[in-house]
């Protein structure tokens, strides 16, 4: 199907979502995940002790315009340090019908090939980058990494179709998954996703705008690490008697995000 602004994009009919609605998904791919994640600079400014990597958690796989676009900058990059990404999902449909597709996708030449082997043994190596692909249950995969994410995309469906992947505890599960210098990218700036980032122990800050939406949502482990951090303006609205909460947010969510250290 086409979003409004003409680009081409794919709908869940199981989920009944659009994925990157909007400007679609090579654009959202490039301006909200990889060019906010500052990838390229990351990747050069990466200096190797025993190991010479950065640690990307590709999460919500979906047609695979994130990793295809983080895989991109690393593959041009003729040094810095190599690109482990690590890809979560569930479902690999709407990634075999893109690489069906293929060009309006941006699916074609080495990229399409290496996305193949990736469905076919779960792995695909290149001298600039490591891809792999975690099957299954987010959570549960997250409780298994031995690996510490440096970058994580949050690219899943909303909370209306995937309501698990947008709590406290899945936040929770992200932040033991982190490096000291981790940051996360999402699409979603809803009050509700903020509040369960800030009680999962992540600072957080305001994202990029991206088509029609006016922000976006970032979040570090350090928050001297974000551009925009939330500040105690912010927590105006959680006064408010109709403040939405994540799912499984505790009694006291309130108090706990206002004493959280960014707004020290």
């Amino acid at each position: 199907m086409q979003t409004r602004g003409g680009a081409l994009a794919m709908r869940s009919l199981a989920d009944g979502e659009v994925m990157h609605p909007g400007v679609g998904p090579l654009v959202e791919a490039e301006q909200l995940y990889v060019r906010q994640s500052r990838l390229s600079e990351r990747l050069l400014a990466k200096e190797g002790g025993e190991i010479d990597r950065l640690v990307l958690f590709d999460v919500g796989l979906g047609a695979g315009s994130n990793a295809l676009a983080a895989r991109s900058v690393s593959e041009q990059l003729a040094e810095g340090a190599r690109l482990e990404l690590v890809s979560f999902e569930r479902d690999l449909g709407a990634l075999e019908l893109a690489l069906a597709a293929g060009e309006p996708f941006g699916w074609r030449g080495e990229p399409a090939s290496a996305a193949r082997a990736l469905l076919a043994h779960d792995v695909h190596e290149t001298a600039r980058t490591h891809w792999r692909l975690v099957r299954g249950d987010l959570l549960e995969a997250l409780s298994h990494q031995t690996l510490k994410a440096d970058i994580i995309y949050w690219d899943p469906f909303s909370p209306r179709a995937n309501p698990t992947l947008w709590t406290v505890a899945a936040f929770a599960e992200a932040r033991r998954a982190a490096s000291p210098r981790c940051a996360l990218y999402t699409y979603s700036a809803s009050t509700a996703t903020r509040l369960a980032l800030l009680l999962a122990g992540w600072a957080v800050g305001v994202g990029d705008a991206i088509g029609d939406k006016a922000q976006t949502t970032s979040a570090a482990v350090a928050v001297s690490d974000l551009a925009r951090p939330l500040d105690r303006r912010w927590l105006d609205r959680l006064s408010r008697p109709d403040v939405p909460l994540p799912s499984d947010a505790p009694p006291d969510a309130i108090a706990r995000a206002q004493l959280a250290p960014q707004f020290g």
